[in-house]
């Protein structure tokens, strides 16, 4: 369980270094290979998958696989912190509909 919560954290900071790298993009294809934030969270999503397989090899995957919605917890909250985005009530709501379903799925293992 701990090893998918970390591949859900890591692969949140992926988003928060690919949404980064994304600004450069309309400069053309050299930029897009130059761009290190965007080679950093193609990497950091390779390092969550690598994670999530050793998490999975040992535990019930219907319970696991659940858990990797966490990324959304954790990148709303990069969001906020790195770019300023708002958190709006509709975020929130679904940010517990997620929490809660994620709770149900371990509560029923």
């Amino acid at each position: 369980m701990a090893l998918v919560l970390a591949a859900s954290l890591i692969g949140s900071f992926g988003s928060v270094f690919l949404k980064a790298g994304s600004g450069k993009l309309h400069r053309g294809l050299r930029y897009l290979v130059l761009n290190y934030r965007l080679a950093a969270g193609v990497a950091l999503f390779l390092g969550s998958s690598y994670f999530y397989i050793l998490g999975v090899k040992r535990g019930e995957l219907s319970v696991l696989y659940p858990m990797v919605s966490l990324g959304y917890v954790w990148t709303l909250l990069w969001s906020r912190l790195f770019f300023g985005e708002a958190i709006t009530r509709n975020k929130i709501i679904g940010l517990a509909l997620i929490l809660l379903g994620i709770t149900l799925v371990g509560l029923g293992a």
